[in-house]
C-alpha cells in the first residue's frame, strides 16, 4: 500500500476520471524485479531519468503530461526536461548543440536507465524546387545521425526515442521560405505533409543503416512510428482545444514508446476518449528494435509491369466537311484545342512516381495527365489529347512534361495540385487568358475541348466546416467557373466529369500488408480516412458526395449553357461508382495507386482516359457510370450514324429544365418534428439529467444582439428600436412555425414556460436583461438585476423551477478595443465573465448556463452595402473592426485579440470552477467560433442576414442563431458544431435522442452516464491541475491537502483489495476523457 497512495495521489492531482472499475490503470506498470543490464528488457517503471532534447513549445506541455504519466510508474523520477524551447531554424542553435547540452546534463545518472525524447522539427525544411527536397532531406538526416553519435558516445543506459514534430501552426517556414507565401493553400499543405512523411522515412532508414546505434546492451535508439503534428486540419477549421491537443499528443507518444500493442484505437467515433494502453505481461517493455523487431515503411512490392499504351480500333479519323456551326455536329477531328482545369489527379501528382518515392509525389508529370497530357504518343501514354491526335496531328493546348501550372510546358493544363471547388474561377480565367494570348490558337474560329475535374478535396475537408464545403457552395463555384466560359469562350464543349467515389479509397488503409503511409493521407483526406466503419461521419461523407454529382447534374439539366449552339456542357458519369481493383489474393491492388496510395498511378490514368473518351461518344441517357479500372478496357469508335461528340441534341435527351424559383419566404419559422416531449417523471435534481421539458424560466444577458435591436427595422429610424420579441436566445412572439427562437423552441416543450420577452422595447422584456451597447463588464450588473427580478417574481419558484440563461457577449468590446485597449483587455473580458458567473454559481439553485462563444468579428468587414447606413453606420457603430484596412496591423491586432477572447473563454469554462454543484452546470456552446456569412452573387456576403446598418442582425439571423444554439445544447461537450451554419432550411432543429434525451452538459457528455456506486473510485479535482515541468515530491499534496490525504487512505485499502481480487485478470486499456487527462 505503500507504494499505491503516492501513485493515487499523483493520479488524483492529474484529475483522471478513472474507469477501469476496480483497477489501478495500468496497474502492472512495476519495475523489474531485478535492476535490467539489457536495454531491450527495459519497463517504463525502470526509468529512472527523463529528458528531452529540442523540445518545441507546442509539445512541452505534452512532454510535460507524459512526464506526469511516467511518474506514475515511478515516483521517483527525475526529469531534465528541455526549457528553452527549439527554435525556428536548426542552426539557432544547431540541433547537436542542443544534444550536448543534454547529454552534459545528463552525465550524473550515467548508472540508471535513461530516456531520451529527441525531437526533430519539419518547419525549418524549405523547398522551393523539386530538385531541391532531396538535399534537403539528407541535410536533416545527417544532422540527426551527428546527434544520436554523440548521444551513443556520452550516455550509458540510454533509450533515444526520436520524433519528427511537424509544427504547422507557426509561421515560421513561411518567414524562412519565400515561396511557400506563394503557393495555394492546397498545394503548400500536400507539399508539408509530402516532406514530413519523406523525412520519416528517411530518418527510419539512417536508423535501419546504423542498426538502431544499439551495438551494446546499454544504448538504443528507436523513432516514434508517426510524426507528430498539430494544426494540420484546412485552413479555416476550428483549432482543437489545447487541453486535448496536449492530451492526444501526450497518449501519442506514450503508445509509440510501448511495445507494438494490439489495441491501436486512440479514439472513439468522435474522438472524444483517449484509450491508454498498457504494458502487458507479455510486452511489457519500452519498444526497442530488440524486442520489437519493426518493418521498414515505404517498402513495397516492386510494380508488376503494364501496358500503358492503347491500341486505336477506330477507322474513320476524317473531320466534318466544313468547321461545324454547331456544338452538337461536333466530330473528334474538328477539335483543333484541349485543355483542363481541376486538382492533382489532373495535375499530375506522382503519375510516374515509384512506389518507394514518396517525394517525388510532388513532381506534377502533366504531360502524362489522362485528360490534357500530350508526352509521346497513344501507343506508350493513353491520355486524351494523345486519343484525338490520331483525329488531328495539329491539336494544341495539352501539357508535356512536368511543372507547375503557371509553366509554358503546362499550356492549357490549369490544373492545381490540392485545389478546391473555390480554387477554380482563378483557374478558368487563367486558361482563358493562355488561349486568348496563344498565337497557335484563333480564339473565335477553332474548336475547344476543355474537361472540368472538381470536388475531391472538398469532400474530404468537409467535416471541418460542411457550411464551407456544403453542396450549395460547391455548386456554386462550379457554376461561377462554367459561367464565365460560357460567357467568355466562342465553339467550346466542356466535359464534366462528375466527383468521383471517393469511399473507395479507405481500403487501401485498412490491409496493413499494403504498406501505405496512412499517416499521411490521414492528412490529405481526414474526413474520408479517420471515420470508424458504420459511423455517422462515414454517412457524412457519403452524403456530401453523392449531393456534389446529383447537383451538378442538376445545374447542366437546367439548360443553363444551352443558349446558343456553339457552347455546351456534358457530364461525364464514369467516376459515379468506383471499384477498387483486387490482387488474385483479394487485397486491393497497389499499382494502380502512386506512392502515397492517394493520388493515381499512370496505370490508373490510363483507364481513366480510356473510359472519359468512351463516355465522350455514349448518348446521354445512357453513359457508363461505374470505373472498374479493368486493364482490358477498350476504346469505343464514333460510328457513320452518330459520328459526333454526344450532346443534349444528337442523344435526342430531354433536360428536366430548372427547378421551379421558390417564391419569397413568408417568415423564419421552423418545422418542428420531435416526438417525445415528455419531462422527468419527477423534477431531477441533478443539471446532467435535465431534459427540455423540465426547463420552466429562462432568461438572458448580453448587448444589442440579444436586446434584437433592429431586428425588422424598416426605415433607418426603426434601427434604435429593440424588437425583444424575436430575439434568438429569449423572443417569445408567435410560435416557432413562424419565428424561430429558443424560448419558442422550448415552449413546444413546456406551454408554460416563463421569462421570454416578447413585442418591441421594454414593457414585455421578461427577464430578457440585455442592454444595446453593453460591453462584457455590465455583464455582472445585469445578472444582480436578473437575480432580484426572478427573486420578485410571484409566478417563479425561485427555489425548485429549473432555469436557463444564455450568455452572449463581446462584440462591443471587440468594436471599441482600439480605443480603450487597457480595460477591453482579453484578461478583463474573462474576468468579469467569470465575476457574473460567480453570482450565478453562488445565488441561484437550479440553473444551466449557456455560455454563447463569441464570433469572429472580422466578417464584419465583408458585409458591405451602398447605402447611407452601411456606409456610415456601420463604420461608427463598429470602428476598430471596420476601419483598419485588411491584413494592416491594426487589423491583425482586432484578429488576435478575437481569438484571445475565445481562448481565455474556453479556459474558463473548461476548467471545474463551477463543477461543485449537482444543480448548476455552465456549457460552452460554440457555433459562432468559425463564423461564416453565406455569400451571394459574386463573392458578396448576404446582407439580408444583417440589418439597414450593416452591423445589427436581422430577423432571419436571430433564426439562425436559435438553431444553431438548440442544435448546440444538444450536441455533447467535445464534439458541438464549431461553426454557423446559415442556410434557409425549416427542417433543421434536432430532436433529443431516447439514448440521450438531455440537455448536454460536460458530465453526461462522456461515452456512460455517471455511475455511483461503492465499488468504482472516482477522483476529482476541485481546481485544473497546474502545468508541471518537474516531478511532484510526494510530500507536497500530503502537506497541502491533509484532509484529501485521508480519504485517499481509505479509498486505497478499498482499491488494494480489489486488486488483490482481480489481480489473476489481464490489464487493460483504461480510457480518459479528452478533456480532463
Amino acid at each position: 500500500m505503500t507504494t499505491m497512495l503516492p501513485r493515487l495521489l499523483v493520479f488524483a492531482l492529474l484529475g483522471v476520471t478513472w474507469t477501469a472499475a476496480a483497477e489501478l490503470p495500468c496497474s502492472k506498470m512495476l519495475p523489474s524485479q531485478l535492476k535490467p543490464t539489457n536495454v531491450n528488457n527495459l519497463r517504463p517503471a525502470d526509468v529512472a531519468v527523463f529528458s528531452t532534447v529540442n523540445v518545441p513549445s507546442e509539445m512541452s506541455a505534452a512532454a510535460s503530461r507524459l512526464l506526469e504519466l511516467m511518474t506514475l510508474t515511478n515516483p521517483a523520477l527525475t526529469s531534465a526536461l528541455d526549457e528553452s524551447h527549439a527554435h525556428t531554424s536548426l542552426q539557432q542553435p544547431r540541433l547537436v548543440e542542443r544534444a550536448k547540452q543534454a547529454s552534459v546534463s545528463l552525465q550524473s545518472y550515467q548508472d540508471v536507465w535513461k530516456l531520451v525524447l529527441l525531437f526533430v522539427p519539419v518547419g525549418p525544411l524549405c523547398v522551393c524546387e523539386q530538385l531541391q527536397a532531396q538535399p534537403v532531406i539528407r541535410t536533416v538526416a545527417s544532422e540527426v545521425d551527428d546527434v544520436l553519435k554523440l548521444l551513443r558516445s556520452q550516455l550509458k543506459r540510454t533509450i533515444v526515442s526520436v520524433a519528427l514534430w511537424d509544427g504547422e501552426g507557426d509561421t515560421s517556414q513561411s518567414r524562412s521560405c519565400a515561396c511557400v507565401a506563394s503557393q495555394q493553400e492546397g498545394e503548400a499543405r500536400l507539399q508539408r505533409a509530402l516532406l514530413t512523411q519523406a523525412l520519416q522515412e528517411s530518418l527510419d532508414e539512417l536508423l535501419v543503416r546504423n542498426r538502431w546505434y544499439g551495438d551494446g546492451d546499454d544504448f538504443a535508439v528507436v523513432l516514434q512510428d508517426t510524426p507528430f503534428a498539430a494544426h494540420l486540419s484546412p485552413a479555416g477549421s476550428k483549432t482543437a482545444d489545447p487541453r486535448e491537443e496536449t492530451d492526444r499528443l501526450a497518449v501519442q507518444l506514450w503508445t509509440n514508446l510501448l511495445q507494438l500493442a494490439t489495441e491501436s484505437d486512440t479514439t472513439d467515433e468522435n474522438g472524444q476518449l483517449i484509450k491508454l494502453p498498457c504494458p502487458t505481461e507479455e510486452r511489457p517493455f519500452l519498444r526497442t528494435e530488440g524486442n520489437s523487431p519493426s518493418r521498414l515503411v515505404g517498402q513495397s512490392s516492386p510494380p508488376v509491369p503494364h501496358a500503358l499504351g492503347t491500341e486505336m480500333p477506330c477507322e474513320d479519323f476524317d473531320p466534318s466537311p466544313s468547321s461545324p456551326t454547331s456544338v452538337h455536329e461536333l466530330r473528334p477531328a474538328d477539335i483543333k484545342v484541349i485543355g483542363a482545369v481541376g486538382d492533382s489527379l489532373t495535375a499530375g501528382n506522382g503519375i510516374a512516381s515509384s512506389p518507394n518515392n514518396i517525394l517525388d509525389v510532388l513532381t506534377q508529370y502533366r504531360g502524362l495527365s489522362w485528360s490534357a497530357g500530350g508526352d509521346d504518343n497513344l501507343t506508350t501514354v493513353t491520355t486524351l489529347p494523345n486519343i484525338l491526335k490520331y483525329y488531328n496531328d495539329k491539336l494544341t493546348g495539352f501539357s508535356v512534361d512536368t511543372g507547375k501550372q503557371t509553366t509554358p510546358q503546362a499550356f492549357l493544363n490549369q490544373a492545381v495540385a490540392g485545389a478546391k471547388s473555390k480554387d477554380v474561377p482563378p483557374q478558368v480565367r487563367a486558361l482563358v487568358e493562355r488561349m486568348k494570348n496563344d498565337s497557335r490558337i484563333n480564339f473565335e474560329s477553332d474548336w475547344k475541348l476543355i474537361t472540368f475535374f472538381i470536388g475531391g478535396n472538398d469532400v474530404c475537408d468537409h467535416c471541418y466546416n460542411s457550411l464551407q464545403y456544403s453542396v450549395e457552395n460547391y455548386v456554386r463555384h462550379v457554376r461561377d467557373s462554367l459561367d464565365y466560359l460560357h460567357r467568355e469562350v466562342p465553339r467550346a464543349l466542356v466535359n464534366l466529369v462528375e466527383p468521383l467515389h471517393i469511399l473507395p479509397l479507405r481500403e487501401m488503409h485498412v490491409n496493413a500488408s499494403l504498406k501505405c503511409p496512412t499517416w499521411l493521407v490521414n492528412i490529405l483526406c481526414p474526413c474520408v480516412i479517420l471515420p470508424k466503419p458504420d459511423s455517422v461521419s462515414l454517412q457524412k461523407v457519403e452524403e456530401i458526395n453523392r449531393g456534389y454529382q446529383r447537383f451538378l447534374s442538376d445545374l447542366v439539366e437546367s439548360g443553363r449553357y444551352d443558349t446558343r449552339p456553339d457552347f455546351t456542357v456534358v457530364i461525364q458519369p464514369f467516376l459515379r461508382e468506383i471499384v477498387v481493383p483486387k490482387l488474385p489474393n483479394g487485397s486491393p491492388d497497389r499499382s494502380f495507386f502512386s506512392a502515397d496510395c492517394f493520388h493515381l498511378s499512370q496505370k490508373a490514368q490510363t483507364l481513366m482516359a480510356r473510359s472519359l473518351w468512351n463516355n465522350m461518344l455514349e448518348p446521354l441517357g445512357n453513359k457508363t457510370t461505374k470505373q472498374e479500372f479493368s486493364t482490358d478496357l477498350g476504346l469505343k469508335c464514333p460510328t457513320k450514324a452518330s459520328p459526333y461528340i454526344r450532346t443534349f441534341r444528337n442523344s435526342n435527351y430531354t433536360y428536366a429544365g430548372p427547378k421551379p424559383t421558390p417564391g419569397p419566404v413568408p417568415n423564419w419559422g421552423s418545422d418542428f418534428s420531435c416526438v417525445d416531449l415528455a419531462p422527468s417523471e419527477s423534477a431531477p435534481s441533478s443539471v446532467h439529467r435535465l431534459r427540455p421539458a423540465d426547463i420552466k424560466v429562462v432568461a438572458a444577458v448580453g448587448d444589442s444582439t440579444t436586446a434584437a435591436t433592429g431586428a425588422k427595422a424598416k426605415t433607418l429610424f426603426d434601427l434604435g428600436k429593440e424588437y425583444r420579441g424575436v430575439s434568438w436566445s429569449i423572443g417569445g412572439d408567435k410560435t416557432v412555425d413562424t419565428v424561430t427562437t429558443l424560448p419558442n423552441i422550448l415552449r413546444k416543450f413546456n406551454p408554460s414556460l416563463k421569462g421570454f420577452s416578447k413585442g418591441q422595447g421594454s414593457r414585455q422584456k421578461g427577464f430578457n436583461m440585455a442592454v444595446s451597447g453593453a460591453m462584457t463588464s455590465s455583464i455582472p450588473a445585469q445578472i444582480q438585476e436578473l437575480i432580484k427580478v426572478m427573486k420578485e417574481d410571484k409566478a417563479v419558484n425561485f427555489e425548485q423551477d429549473w432555469k436557463l440563461l444564455t450568455v452572449f457577449v463581446g462584440g462591443n468590446d471587440l468594436c471599441s478595443y482600439c480605443l480603450d485597449q487597457g480595460n477591453l483587455s482579453p484578461a478583463n473580458y474573462s474576468h468579469h465573465l467569470m465575476l457574473g458567473l460567480d453570482l450565478l454559481y453562488k445565488e441561484v439553485p437550479r440553473m444551466l448556463v449557456n455560455v454563447v462563444e463569441i464570433l469572429q468579428i472580422e466578417t464584419l468587414k465583408t458585409v458591405k452595402k451602398n447605402t447611407l447606413g452601411c456606409s456610415l453606420l456601420q463604420r461608427t457603430s463598429c470602428p476598430c473592426v471596420i476601419n483598419p484596412t485588411e491584413n494592416s496591423p491594426e487589423m491583425e491586432a482586432i484578429k488576435r485579440v478575437n481569438n484571445e477572447y475565445q481562448n481565455e473563454l474556453q479556459n474558463l469554462i473548461s476548467g471545474d470552477r463551477y463543477e461543485g454543484r449537482a444543480d448548476f452546470a455552465v456549457v460552452l456552446q460554440p457555433f459562432l467560433h468559425n463564423y461564416y456569412i453565406p455569400h451571394v452573387g459574386n463573392g458578396e456576403a448576404d446582407t439580408t442576414f444583417y440589418s439597414l446598418d450593416c452591423f445589427h442582425i436581422s430577423e432571419r439571423a436571430h433564426a439562425e442563431m436559435a438553431i444553431g444554439l438548440w442544435n448546440n445544447m444538444l450536441e455533447p461537450v467535445g464534439q458541438k458544431r464549431t461553426f454557423n451554419d446559415f442556410t434557409y432550411d425549416r427542417s433543421k432543429l434536432r430532436c433529443p435522442s431516447q439514448v440521450n434525451p438531455y440537455i448536454f452538459t460536460k458530465s453526461n457528455s462522456l461515452p456512460t452516464p455517471p455511475v455511483t456506486t461503492p465499488s468504482t473510485p472516482h477522483f476529482t479535482s476541485n481546481a485544473p491541475p497546474p502545468p508541471c515541468s518537474t516531478p511532484l515530491p510526494v510530500w507536497v499534496p500530503v502537506v497541502v491537502g491533509v484532509v484529501s490525504l485521508i480519504v485517499g487512505i481509505v479509498i486505497t485499502l478499498s482499491a488494494c483489495s480489489c486488486l488483490r481480487s482481480q489481480k489473476s485478470k489481464k490489464d487493460k486499456s483504461f480510457e480518459l476523457n479528452g478533456t480532463v487527462f
